[in-house]
C-alpha cells in the first residue's frame, strides 16, 4: 500500500494517512510519509493491537517493566502505561531495574529511570548483581577481561530480573525487545546452532513454565521508529552504549541486519516470520527443563548457568563455564565435576545464587 501511494504522490509532503497536516517523517516499517500525530496513532494502535491479539494481559494482573532507561525501556514505559489507561488493561504497573555496576554507565542511566519514575507514576525496584551475586560487572570484567563479559552479564541479567519481579510479586515481566532485537537473535542462534532458543527466540511471551512469563510488545517494532517516537515525544532518555558492548558477538549481527534493512526494509520482519516458521524434527534431542539444585533457579543441567558461572568467579577460574559445549552431555558432567570438587573441600568460598523461591 505504502509503495502505490508514494506514487501516486511523488516529492508530495502531505500526510498520506490524513492528508490534511504536512507529512514529517517517513516510517522505516512502511515508507509511507506521515505527519506526527499519524505517526502517534499508527505506532501506539499497532502496539494495542499485538497486545490484544497475543492476550500478554489479563485483568488485574501486576506487570514488571524491565528499565533500563534506554530508549526501548523508556517507550515501553510511557506506551504501556497510556494504553492500559486509554483501554483500561486494568494493569498494575511497575518499573524493575538491574544495576550491574558499571560505573560511568548504569550508574547515569538508573538516574534516568527515577526520573521516568516520577514522570509516569510507576513504582521503582532496583535490584544489583553485588547484592544478588557479590560481584559488580566492574569487578567481573578485572577478572574475564573484556572478551566475554558479555556472557556474564546476559546470564546475570536474565536472572535478576526475574528474581526483582519475584520480590515485587509480578504475574508478568515485560521488556523493551524490537523487531530488530529479535531478528538478531534468529540469526545468532543460526549460527551457533543453538537448536533449543531458535525454536523459542521468536515467541512473543516466553518462561511460561518457569517462575515469570516473559512479554514483548514491541516483537513487530523497528528500532528507527522507537528512536522517532522518543524523539518527537521528547521523552527522557538514556542513549550511551554500555562501554563494555563494543565487543559483544550480537553487535555483528545487529550490523548485518542493518545493511539489509537498507536494501530491504521489511528484511527483518521477514526474519521474524522465517523464524517463527521453524520447525524442530522430531528426532533432534531437546533439554529437559529442571531446576538448579544449587538456586532452584530454572535449568536443564543440574547447575544453572548463573551458579557455573559465578562458582568460577568465586574459585578464581573466570572462564569456568565459557564457550560451546563439547556435546550434549558434557555441561550436565561439568556441572557434576564442579559439585564433586566443592564436596572435597573442607570449606566452600563460593557465594551461592540468592535463593529465592520460584
Amino acid at each position: 500500500m505504502a509503495s502505490r501511494v508514494e506514487a501516486k504522490m511523488p516529492g508530495s509532503r502531505q500526510c498520506c494517512i490524513c492528508s490534511s497536516r504536512r507529512a514529517v517523517l517517513k516510517r522505516p516499517k512502511t515508507l509511507q510519509q506521515i505527519c506526527r500525530e499519524c505517526f502517534f496513532c499508527a505506532f501506539e494502535n499497532e502496539i494495542h493491537h499485538v497486545i490484544v491479539d497475543n492476550q500478554l494481559f489479563k485483568p488485574g494482573e501486576r506487570v514488571a517493566i524491565g528499565a533500563s532507561g534506554g530508549k526501548d525501556s523508556t517507550v515501553l514505559a510511557y506506551v504501556l502505561s497510556e494504553l492500559n489507561r486509554r483501554h483500561n488493561y486494568g494493569l498494575d504497573l511497575y518499573l524493575l531495574s538491574v544495576d550491574e555496576g558499571i560505573t560511568g554507565y548504569r550508574d547515569d542511566s538508573l538516574e534516568t529511570v527515577k526520573r521516568n519514575e516520577v514522570q509516569y507514576g510507576l513504582p521503582l525496584k532496583i535490584v544489583s548483581y553485588k547484592s544478588l551475586y557479590g560481584w559488580t560487572m566492574d569487578e567481573i570484567v578485572k577478572a574475564i577481561g573484556l572478551k566475554n563479559n558479555c556472557t556474564f552479564c546476559g546470564v546475570f541479567r536474565r536472572q535478576a530480573l526475574d528474581r526483582g519481579a519475584t520480590l515485587l510479586n509480578t504475574e508478568k515481566l515485560v521488556t523493551g525487545h524490537n523487531a530488530d532485537d529479535m531478528a538478531e537473535t534468529v540469526l545468532l542462534n543460526i549460527l551457533r546452532g543453538d537448536i533449543a532458543r531458535l525454536s523459542r527466540c521468536t515467541l512473543i511471551t516466553t518462561g511460561e513454565d518457569g517462575p515469570i512469563p516473559r512479554c514483548k510488545p514491541f516483537k513487530y517494532t523497528y528500532e528507527k521508529e522507537i528512536v522517532m517516537y522518543a524523539y518527537f515525544k521528547k521523552l527522557d532518555y538514556f542513549s550511551t552504549e554500555c562501554i563494555y558492548s563494543p565487543n559483544a558477538y550480537r553487535g555483528f549481527a545487529r550490523e548485518f541486519i542493518k545493511d539489509l534493512e537498507r536494501i530491504r526494509p521489511r528484511a527483518i520482519l521477514d526474519i521474524i516470520r522465517s523464524g517463527e516458521n521453524f520447525r524442530i524434527s522430531t528426532s533432534t534431542k531437546m533439554p529437559e527443563q529442571g531446576t538448579c539444585e544449587r538456586c532452584g533457579y530454572i535449568s536443564s543441567q543440574k547447575w544453572c548457568k548463573a551458579c557455573v558461572l559465578l562458582d568460577g568467579l568465586n574459585r578464581g577460574l573466570p572462564r569456568q563455564g565459557i564457550g560451546r559445549t563439547r556435546g550434549p552431555n558434557s555441561a550436565k558432567r561439568d556441572g557434576e565435576k564442579i559439585q564433586q570438587e566443592l564436596e572435597t573441600e573442607s570449606v566452600v568460598q563460593s557465594k551461592p545464587c540468592d535463593t529465592l523461591e520460584f
